[in-house]
């Protein structure tokens, strides 16, 4: 069964990984990104990261325990 993602609408160019974490209320505050990253599979367009810096682009996919965010 394919869940529809949940889609993610940024203004900017671009969001990072650890801005959208906090964005997509998938954790509280930005210090915690670091902590959830190296505790938690993050898929990125189907591949694994866990770089706070990573750019997320319009188009991009995101997949976190299983939710997956569609950035707009």
């Amino acid at each position: 069964m394919n869940k529809k993602p949940i889609v993610i609408s940024i203004a900017s160019e671009y969001i990072t990984l650890g801005q959208f974490l906090k964005f997509a209320d998938v954790i509280e505050t930005g210090g915690e990104a670091k902590i959830f990253l190296a505790s938690n599979k993050v898929l990125i367009n189907d591949e694994n990261d866990n770089r706070r810096g990573r750019k997320l682009r319009s188009g991009d996919k995101v997949e976190i325990k299983g939710v997956t965010y569609l950035i707009k």
